[in-house]
């Protein structure tokens, strides 16, 4: 079986089967022998950042000599970057020859998509070895797949309104969904968030007897400088204090991610009695390899794409724009998902915007090119339209200057599409 006839033969048969409990995935993982018990380290929830807070702790156990195992989704481009061991993806043969082993099982289980997915990257860490996984939580947390994982720090960065219909329509009733990865006497790292959500999450650690380490009450980090080629920024926790710590990630809301990771790395490293190293620290957040996340594709003209798919996101991202380029109207390649509030998410870009380039990617949940016009059409904005991302790419390219920025984004299909189509037209 050849990658794209595993990845169909995956989706058709399996994509249907979501159902947000643990029952079949308690007795998949048990006839596997249950992988995910011998599994030490990270398990990182939250609405955004999960993915750039992983690759930073990846980063960071990386740099201390540590062999990891990394597992995130979705995927940009290729289904292997959902798995990573010593920050390399697996071949597609050993993850095909690992689902070929415990098909029967799916079969018996009528597992999903995701819970295949998270049983191969539990199995396979496990094979290998390796001394710290870093796990990505999929949706919500209480229900998600990957919550049968304990780890030796839990983190949730952020709380916003996202997939609403599944996980309710309140910050609060969220905030008790993503609060299910908290594990009795697991150490808790909480980031940015808003009071009342953050109240629900710590009542619940609290009656779980879990020690919290807060944004801006137990650590802090504050911005010295952003820009396009890298940011600066100050951090303290306790004892340890880094100043001028420089990343290869930018954005503001970055800063925030990367510093939450850090955070938990130490609380890490000292369950396992290792010593922080300010050097390996300070390696490793120039080493950060996390595509599509406020990723710099050029520079003259400015190109840069982002994952942002939520309003929590998207405003995150125009205000780094805002700071960035200030006075400076952008262009926006914008393709987003039909479930999302894509009206305000288009407020958002509008309000920054020059010229508008829409298109419709190829999820089977991607807004249509008309209703995503009509969004646009409201605040007067210029726009184009396109009849993929690909062309979307083409056609902006061809209208920018060696000055202009232009930004794509809207949803991490976007984003995968923009990167395939540019080392195409690269």
């Amino acid at each position: 079986m050849q990658y794209q006839e595993f990845l169909e033969h995956i989706y058709k048969k399996y994509s249907g089967n979501v159902k947000l409990e643990l029952s079949r995935m308690t007795g998949l993982l048990a006839d596997m022998g249950n992988p995910e018990q011998v599994l030490s380290g990270f398990h990182v929830g939250g609405t955004n950042g999960k993915g750039s807070v992983c690759a930073t702790l990846e980063a960071l156990c990386l740099a201390h000599g540590l062999s990891t195992a990394m597992n995130t989704s979705p995927h940009l481009i290729n289904y292997t970057e959902r798995f990573r061991i010593m920050g390399e993806e697996l071949p597609f043969e050993t993850i095909l020859k690992a689902f070929h082993h415990y098909e029967e099982l799916f079969e018996k289980w009528d597992a999903s998509f995701f819970e295949i997915t998270t049983a191969i990257a539990f199995s396979s860490f496990v094979e290998r070895r390796v001394q710290t996984a870093v796990i990505e939580v999929g949706l919500g947390g209480r229900l998600d797949a990957t919550n049968l994982f304990t780890p030796d720090v839990a983190v949730i960065t952020n709380i916003g309104l996202d997939h609403v219909k599944t996980l309710g329509p309140t910050l609060e009733i969220i905030a008790g969904e993503k609060a299910g990865i908290i594990k009795a006497g697991v150490p808790l790292v909480l980031g940015d968030m808003e009071e009342s959500p953050r109240s629900v999450i710590e009542a619940v650690a609290y009656a779980k007897k879990v020690p919290v380490y807060r944004h801006n009450r137990d650590w802090f980090a504050s911005v010295n400088s952003d820009e396009v080629a890298g940011m600066s920024f100050d951090y303290s926790f306790g004892e340890y204090n880094y100043k001028d710590l420089r990343a290869n990630l930018i954005g503001e809301h970055q800063a925030i991610n990367l510093s939450t990771a850090l955070t938990a790395f130490i609380l890490y490293a000292q369950k396992q009695g290792i010593a922080p190293s300010e050097t390996s620290i300070r390696k490793a957040l120039q080493q950060i390899n996390w595509q599509g996340r406020m990723q710099v594709l050029s520079t003259a003209p400015v190109i840069i794409v982002d994952g942002a798919h939520n309003v929590h996101g998207v405003t995150a991202l125009t205000g780094t724009l805002h700071k960035m380029f200030p006075g400076r109207k952008l262009r926006f390649l914008i393709s987003i998902l039909g479930d999302k509030d894509y009206s305000e998410m288009i407020h958002l870009f509008c309000s920054n915007a020059d010229t508008i380039y829409i298109a419709q990617n190829q999820s089977d949940r991607a807004a249509t090119v008309e209703a995503q016009v009509k969004a646009v059409a409201k605040y007067g904005v210029p726009y184009k339209t396109a009849g993929s991302v690909a062309d979307a790419l083409q056609l902006a390219l061809s209208e920018c200057g060696p000055e202009d920025v232009l930004v794509a984004g809207g949803s991490l299909y976007t984003v995968g599409e923009v990167l395939q189509a540019y080392k195409n037209h690269a």
